[in-house]
């Protein structure tokens, strides 16, 4: 199994598109690893994990056809993780030759925010009822998706809408893509990933040096949530371990958090980060 990091920032992006603070002015001065598109990521060539507006740019970036991609999986409604008008270039009249169906998972909020943009007047004529079907999903729910197994886990993050993230098993290995939660996670939750162990756990970082209690991580958050992991026995010694979704916010650069997760054996996501497993 190969996980694909496309995109590794948080909302505003990184640097943040008007600010000049002093991350932001590093980013774009250093250049490299620094500069950060939308969080999104890739399992396999199969699975797409969220659809920010930094899509297309990723597709551009990385040679990918997503016309080919038959399994979208959405977080939550937030803007920087669910955009999606472009979807509607799923269908034959904007683009030619996308392979049967693409079904998306999301909850409520990500199935509103769906219906509202394709809807619209100026789409009426192209329907995607051909191209994209809507499934929406709660925490606990199970979705078979060819090979794959994913299990969405009820997430800590906006209380208004039931926000999920996601374990996803192929082929004997088992991924758990923890964005965009805080660590205070429900009893359902930690039921949902006490039942496995995992080959690679990415977790949320949003935060950096802080901890806010709840929404987000921050660096401080990592490691008991790591130590809670073990505890209830689904990581071990050879569980590769990542953060990821930064923040300009947070007060680090990329190497300040690669040093702090190499003296940790934990990976710093960076847009175009390979794993196989």
């Amino acid at each position: 199994m190969k996980m694909c990091y496309l995109g590794t920032a948080a909302a505003e992006g990184w640097p943040a598109l008007f600010c000049s603070c002093p991350i932001c002015s590093n980013a774009r001065q250093a250049g490299g690893r620094n500069l950060r598109t939308r969080t999104q990521a890739m399992l396999d060539g199969e699975l797409l994990l969220d659809f920010p507006p930094d899509t297309y740019c990723h597709a551009l970036r990385h040679g990918l056809n997503l016309g080919g991609i038959h399994t979208l999986l959405v977080t939550h409604s937030h803007m920087d993780h669910w955009f999606p008008t472009e979807l509607i270039h799923r269908h034959e009249h904007f683009g030619h030759g996308a392979e049967g169906i693409l079904d998306v998972y999301g909850n409520e909020a990500v199935e509103q925010a769906f219906y509202e943009h394709i809807l619209i007047d100026r789409f009426k004529p192209h329907p995607l009822d051909d191209a994209v079907h809507f499934h929406r999903t709660h925490g606990g729910d199970v979705i078979r998706a060819g090979d794959w197994e994913i299990v969405a886990v009820p997430a800590d993050h906006d209380k208004r809408e039931e926000c999920l993230v996601y374990i996803c098993k192929k082929g004997g290995k088992t991924v758990f893509y923890g964005h965009d939660t805080g660590a205070n996670l429900s009893a359902q939750a930690w039921d949902l990933l006490a039942r496995e162990r995992f080959d690679l756990v990415s977790l949320d970082a949003t935060m950096g040096q802080r901890s806010i209690g709840g929404y987000h991580m921050g660096l401080p958050d990592i490691e008991p949530f790591l130590a809670e992991m073990a505890r209830r026995g689904c990581i071990h010694d050879g569980t590769v371990k990542v953060i990821n979704h930064f923040s300009h916010n947070g007060g680090m650069t990329h190497e300040e958090l690669t040093a702090w997760g190499a003296a940790r054996g934990i990976i710093a996501a960076y847009d175009g980060l390979e794993i196989a497993l």
